[in-house]
């Protein structure tokens, strides 16, 4: 259970309508396959001691009496047992029959769970045997032992208290008003919900949306499983449909029409971390008992899947719809910023590299949009000590195709003059030989905006501001920065949606070509034509940097978790040592060089992901970074 990740089970046994012995053998069985496998919640379907199917022998007194001696034979059974385990069963209580999720830990019945809404429509009939849970959990004595009765219940692990857990029975999720509601808002982090929920045509997409829908809202865990193979078919069938869900996403699901156990891991700290800052999500105190149980704090090895590039959806489909949007997005945000200022020209400056070619292609949409001619658009090229062929012949053809008007203005001598001025030796490619360049091409730019009554589109992107990649009043500083809330994983994935879906072949081809390029300022003479300075060889990769930006910012990880996130997403593509080293270099850069971020240029937010002053990230540019780094030290990497 470490780093607040807890392994789950949902578990659909074989069964027999009414062989209570039979089914409690193959629960058992399911118990003890689920603990060798180390999961320490595991959730089985509804009623499943005896069936759902059971009708009205939920009548006869024989079934629902071997049922009670079942629960206690299981609840023995998980003595040695390490999980937390809820059973669903029909049990009598003072004298009224319940359908309920019976707790079991440690060889003792932790509560009885019980279903509050009970479907009584179409092919359910479930008032016909049972009496819904009370409004409010109590204290019943179940054959001589005091236990928590009814649905306001909450199961906190000693071990982890983050790890509370609570229970709802299928019909429950499906009511306007879930139980878990109030559970999540008093505090329950996992729901379970043992379900026999049959199936019809359509009714599995249903559920999953649902599920997710839930999770998302409750900023939850949900471990759903539903009742299978072995139900009366007399009049409905079961597949067994089994689910285990995150906040809205879906971790593992049970292929359907067969009995199976699923397993996966919830990551608790990340359910809480979504609750700490979101505002809308207000706790609430409610009449819930609080229960302790408890299991071992073992290390899990994870096997759910961590998406190594978590700012790109997975499936192409969704990955070209979430790239237009982004596009949009960046244009809709400059469009404003045309009108507003009823600017009709806008200057960018062009290397042939990938930011400022996002730059441009966002210029072009927006000014189409807002109904101005692109030729308005002063594309501009300053080639200097570092450029090559290949750079600026990819530019010059972009600004051409695009329709904008190509100007350029070589800045070798100016610099060189600058160096002249300041007494610096051309000789030496120090910081002060780079930096001048940036800072002599955003003066030009800028002069240039003021000679055309435009405005200057900055370039850079997200992940060079979390690194600090950018010349201070250089590249750094713009009128309006279209690029600043995309990290540069993104950036490449909106050039390559453009260059997919551009009708114009020569086009395409510039573009492509543009992907293929290095990543560089090229503020250093090339070597035999060819670029001499690749940023990633400096400041690494920018897949790494990106993933360590995304589970800091949006989750608050420490960099020991995001470690253990990126070895297990990034296996077999970089070395553990590599990961760590260039995790390091991300903590020490994104700390010493807040205050760049701290005065960046507006520039509309596309990702829940963002580092503005004015909407993200409020940090001092003084902040110290040594709980951060004690954190990194503690690393032990394998």
């Amino acid at each position: 259970m470490k780093n607040g990740f807890v392994k789950v089970a949902a578990a659909t046994a074989e069964i027999r309508v009414a062989d209570v012995a039979y089914n409690m053998e193959k629960i058992l069985e399911a118990m003890k396959e689920t603990e060798r496998q180390g999961a320490k919640v595991v959730v089985f379907p509804e009623l499943c001691l005896t069936g759902y199917t059971c009708g009205d022998l939920f009548g006869q007194e024989l079934l629902l009496k071997r049922t009670k001696e079942a629960v206690h034979i299981l609840a023995e059974a998980t003595e040695h047992m390490d999980g937390l385990f809820f059973v669903g069963a029909p049990l009598e209580i003072e004298h009224k029959l319940y359908n309920t999720a019976v707790v079991l830990n440690h060889g003792a019945i932790l509560g009885i769970v019980t279903k509050t809404f009970l479907p009584n429509y179409g092919e359910f009939y479930d008032m016909r045997q049972f009496q819904p849970g009370p409004a409010e959990a109590k204290w019943i004595l179940f054959d001589g032992e005091r236990i928590p009765f009814g649905p306001q219940l909450l199961f906190q692990a000693v071990t982890m208290e983050e790890l509370v857990v609570s229970a709802e029975i299928c019909e429950d999720v499906w009511s306007a008003i879930p139980p878990s509601i109030g559970a999540a808002r008093a505090g329950a982090t996992v729901i379970v919900n043992c379900s026999a929920s049959d199936e019809t045509m359509g009714k599995s997409q249903m559920r999953r949306n649902l599920l997710a829908a839930h999770s998302m809202r409750l900023f939850a865990g949900y471990v759903y499983a539903n009742a299978g193979e072995g139900e009366s078919t007399t009049d409905l069938v079961f597949d067994g449909h089994n689910m285990i869900l995150e906040h809205g996403e879906l971790l593992c699901e049970s292929e359907q029409f067969s009995n199976e156990i699923i397993y996966s891991e919830i990551d608790v700290q990340k359910l809480i971390s979504e609750r700490r800052k979101n505002t809308t999500f207000q706790p609430e105190e409610h009449d819930h008992i609080r229960v302790p149980f408890y299991v071992e704090a073992e290390e899990i090895t994870l096997t759910r899947h961590i998406q190594a590039n978590p700012f790109i959806p997975e499936q192409k489909d969704a990955c070209d719809e979430a790239m237009k949007e982004l596009l949009m997005l960046q244009a809709m945000g400059l469009k404003k910023r045309l009108t507003h200022t009823n600017a009709k020209h806008a200057v960018v400056g062009i290397s042939g590299g990938l930011d400022s070619t996002l730059a441009l292609l966002v210029t072009a949409k927006a000014f189409d949009m807002v109904g101005l001619k692109r030729k308005n658009i002063r594309a501009v090229t300053m080639p200097c000590f570092g450029t090559t062929d290949r750079t600026y012949t990819n530019a010059c053809l972009m600004a051409e195709k695009l329709g904008t008007t190509l100007q350029e203005i070589p800045i070798k001598e100016a610099v060189k003059q600058h160096f002249q001025d300041i007494g610096h030796d051309e000789t030496v490619h120090d910081v002060t030989y780079e930096n001048s360049q940036a800072r002599e091409r955003t003066q030009i730019l800028m002069d240039v905006a003021n000679e055309l009554g435009g405005l200057v589109i900055g370039t850079g992107d997200m992940s060079e501001l979390a690194l600090g990649w950018a010349t201070y009043n250089g590249d750094h500083m713009s009128m309006y920065g279209v690029n600043a809330g995309v990290p540069k994983t993104q950036v490449r994935y909106i050039v390559q949606y453009y260059a997919e879906h551009c009708e114009d072949q020569q086009l395409k081809k510039v573009l492509l070509d543009v992907l293929e390029t290095p990543v560089s300022p090229e503020l250093l003479p090339p070597k035999e034509g060819e670029i001499a300075q690749k940023t990633e060889d400096l400041v690494g990769p920018y897949e790494l940097h990106d993933f360590f930006l995304f589970y800091m910012m949006r989750y608050g990880f420490t960099p020991s978790k995001i470690y253990r996130l990126a070895v297990h997403a990034f296996a077999g593509v970089y070395e553990p040592e590599e990961i760590y080293r260039w995790l390091c270099k991300f903590y020490w850069r994104f700390f010493s060089q807040q205050f760049k971020r701290s005065c960046m240029p507006d520039g509309p937010k596309v990702n829940e992901v963002g580092l503005s002053p004015r909407g993200d990230l409020k940090m001092p540019s003084d902040a110290c970074a040594a709980l951060w780094v004690e954190d990194l030290k503690r690393i032990t990497v394998v």
